[in-house]
C-alpha cells in the first residue's frame, strides 16, 4: 500500500531518528539514573489526544514485556523518569516544549502528559525517551483558536476492532489518510478469550490470557492490542478522542447491570476503567474514581466543529425487554435514559450555547430508528437508543428548539456502514429531516464481511430514512468546512489476511443548513458483490457471545 514518506516516518521505528539520542540532554529534574531496562520499552507505541487550542494530550507506556501476565509489562517495581519532547518540525530542530514525568508502576508505567501554552491551529511533532531508548515519533495538532470561524477539518472516526477476527489494515490506511483528528467510538478491545467470539473459517489471530476481569487481565490485552503496529501508526498520525462502548469491560453492560448475573461485576468495571485510561490519551478529568470515570466532554475546533462526546453505557438504564430486537412497549417510557439525567442536561445546555456550524455528536450505538419488521409492529434493537426511545426524542428534540444549525450524530458498534436521516416522528416518512447520522463499520469485528451492490439494506423498504449500507470492514473518512461536511464510506475486502487495499466505497455530503444526505458516489467492487442477509447483520450486533 502506498504511504506518503510523513506517515512512513512517524509510524516507523525509533531506529529511524536514534542518532538524536546523543544530543538530547536529560533534563535536568529527572530522578537519579538506576541502570538501563533490559529492552525497548517502547512497545506499545505512542499517541496523543483531546486537542485543545493551547495543546494536548500525550501518551506512552513503557512494556519491554507487553504480554507478561501480570499485566506489568516486564518493567521493575520502580519509578521510570521519562523524558518528553514537542517540536514544531519533524526532526526537532525547533523544539518549543520539553519535560520530564515520572512512569509509576502503580499505573502500569504510563505516561499522560497535558501540554499547554502552545500555538493554536498548528502541527507539532513529540517523542519520548526513557533510559536511553527513544521512541517513535507522534504527529498532532492543536486545535483552532476560539473565534476562527473558517478552515477545513479532516476528521475520521471509527470502532470496533476484535483482534482475534483479522488484521488492522483500516487503522494503516486511516494513518496514511492523516486525518487532524480520530474519534474512536468504541469497542477498542474485546474482553473475550481466545476461541470464544469467531468468524467462519475461524480466527486468524487469537487473544493472549482469559477473559478479562482483572487488571492484570485488561492491562495484558490492552497491550496486545497495542502491540499492533496497523493501530500504533494511526495513533501517531494524529490526536484521538476516545469512549468506550460495552467490550472494554463486557457485552452489553448497562451502568451496573452486567449481561449475565456477576456478583464481582462491580470490581470488574473498575478494573476495566482504571486499565482503559491507562492505555488512552486522556486528560486528568478522567482518571477513574473506583466505578465512576467522567468520560462525556466537549472538544471545540475553533467556531467551526464542536465535538459532543458522549457515554452511552455508564448511565444508562438496563435494556428494556432484555437485549435483542423486540417489540417492547418500555422501550418509550419516558422515565428511562440512555445518557442519565445529569449527562443529558450537559448536552442539552450545550446545544443551547453552541456557536459552532456543526455540532457533532461521537456516540456509540445506533442513533435513529431502524424497525426490522415489515408489518404493523415496530420490532427495534433494545440496545440501542431504539431501545430508549423518549430519550432520543429529548436530545433531538433539544437541538431542534436550540436552533442547532447542523446537528450530525456519529456512531459505531454494529460493524456495518450506514448513513441514516434523523427525524422527530419516524412514523411518518414525510416528516422533515432534522439531522444526520453517520455509522461506521468495524475495524475488523465480524470477519470480512461483504459488499452489498445496491448500497441499501432490505430494512430501507420500510425505513425510508435508512440511505445507504455496506457490509465490508472499514472506516469514515470526512471533510468538514463551513459550507459541507463530507463523509468516505473507507472499505476493505478482506482483513483475514493482512495488506488489503482500500477503495471508497460511497461518498455523501451535508450541506450547511440542509439535513439530510445527498449521495456524490457509489463505488461497489465488482469482484466482491455477494449478497447479504440481513438476519446475519441483526446476529452479528445483538448475539455476540
Amino acid at each position: 500500500m502506498a504511504l506518503s514518506r510523513r506517515t512512513l516516518l512517524l509510524s516507523s521505528a525509533a531506529a529511524g531518528v536514534a542518532g538524536a539520542a546523543t544530543t538530547w540532554p536529560l533534563a535536568a529534574t529527572a530522578a537519579p539514573y538506576r541502570g538501563p531496562l533490559r529492552a525497548d520499552p517502547f512497545t506499545l507505541g505512542i499517541a496523543s489526544g483531546d486537542p485543545e487550542s493551547d495543546g494536548f494530550v500525550l501518551w506512552t507506556r513503557l512494556a519491554p514485556a507487553p504480554l507478561a501476565e501480570d499485566g506489568l509489562g516486564g518493567m521493575p517495581a520502580r519509578v521510570v523518569p521519562v523524558e518528553w519532547e514537542v517540536a514544531a518540525d519533524e526532526r526537532f530542530r525547533r523544539i518549543v516544549r520539553r519535560g520530564v514525568t515520572a512512569a509509576r508502576p502503580e499505573s502500569a508505567h504510563t505516561v499522560h502528559v497535558e501540554v499547554g501554552h502552545l500555538l493554536p491551529g498548528r502541527e507539532y511533532f513529540y517523542r519520548f525517551r526513557a533510559e536511553g531508548y527513544l521512541s517513535p515519533v507522534g504527529r498532532t495538532r492543536t486545535a483552532p483558536s476560539s473565534w476562527a470561524a473558517g478552515g477545513t477539518l479532516a476528521m475520521a472516526f471509527a470502532s470496533c476492532s476484535q483482534y482475534e477476527h483479522g488484521y488492522f489494515t483500516a487503522y494503516r490506511h486511516l494513518a496514511a489518510d492523516e486525518p487532524d483528528i480520530v474519534l474512536h467510538l468504541g469497542d477498542y478491545q474485546y474482553e473475550y478469550q481466545a476461541g470464544v467470539y469467531t468468524v467462519p473459517g475461524g480466527n486468524p489471530r487469537d487473544h493472549a490470557g482469559p477473559e478479562t476481569v482483572t487488571l492484570a487481565n485488561y492491562r495484558q490485552r490492552h497491550a496486545q492490542y497495542k502491540t499492533d503496529p496497523d493501530l500504533q501508526a494511526a495513533h501517531a498520525v494524529a490526536p484521538w478522542a476516545v469512549v468506550f462502548d460495552d467490550h472494554e469491560i463486557e457485552n452489553n453492560w448497562a451502568d451496573e447491570v452486567p449481561e449475565q448475573p456477576d456478583p464481582t461485576f462491580l470490581a470488574r468495571r473498575a478494573a476495566a476503567f482504571q486499565a482503559y485510561y491507562e492505555n488512552m490519551p486522556l486528560r486528568r478529568s478522567s482518571i477513574p474514581r473506583g466505578i465512576d470515570m467522567q468520560l462525556y466532554r466537549r472538544l471545540h475546533w475553533g467556531r467551526l466543529a464542536t465535538f459532543h462526546m458522549l457515554d452511552t453505557r455508564q448511565f444508562r438504564d438496563d435494556q428494556a425487554c432484555g437485549d435483542g430486537y423486540k417489540d417492547c412497549a418500555d422501550a418509550y417510557d419516558p422515565a428511562r435514559s440512555i445518557t442519565g439525567e445529569r449527562q443529558e442536561k450537559w448536552l442539552l445546555d450545550g446545544f443551547r450555547r453552541s456557536t459552532a456550524r456543526w455540532d457533532v455528536l461521537g456516540q456509540q450505538v445506533f442513533f435513529g430508528q431502524r424497525d426490522n419488521n415489515s408489518g404493523p409492529q415496530v420490532v427495534t434493537s433494545m440496545d440501542s437508543w431504539d431501545g430508549y426511545a423518549a430519550s432520543r426524542d429529548r436530545i433531538t428534540r433539544g437541538w431542534v428548539d436550540a436552533g442547532v444549525r447542523n446537528p450530525v450524530v456519529l456512531t459505531g458498534d454494529v460493524h456495518a456502514h450506514w448513513a441514516d436521516e434523523l427525524k422527530l416522528d419516524y412514523a411518518d416518512p414525510t416528516s422533515r429531516t432534522v439531522g444526520t447520522e453517520l455509522v461506521c463499520s468495524s475495524i475488523t469485528s465480524t470477519g470480512n464481511g461483504a459488499d452489498v451492490p445496491t448500497g441499501q439494506h432490505p430494512w430501507a423498504a420500510w425505513n425510508p430514512h435508512l440511505r445507504f449500507y455496506n457490509n465490508q470492514r472499514g472506516y469514515v473518512r470526512t471533510r468538514i468546512t463551513p459550507d459541507s461536511l463530507t463523509a468516505d464510506f473507507r472499505v476493505v475486502p478482506y482483513v483475514t489476511t493482512p495488506g488489503a487495499p482500500v477503495h471508497t466505497r460511497a461518498t455523501f455530503v451535508v450541506e450547511d443548513r440542509r439535513p439530510g444526505l445527498h449521495q456524490t458516489a457509489d463505488n461497489p467492487t465488482p469482484s466482491l458483490m455477494a449478497a447479504v442477509d440481513p438476519a446475519d447483520t441483526v446476529a452479528q450486533e445483538t448475539l455476540r457471545p
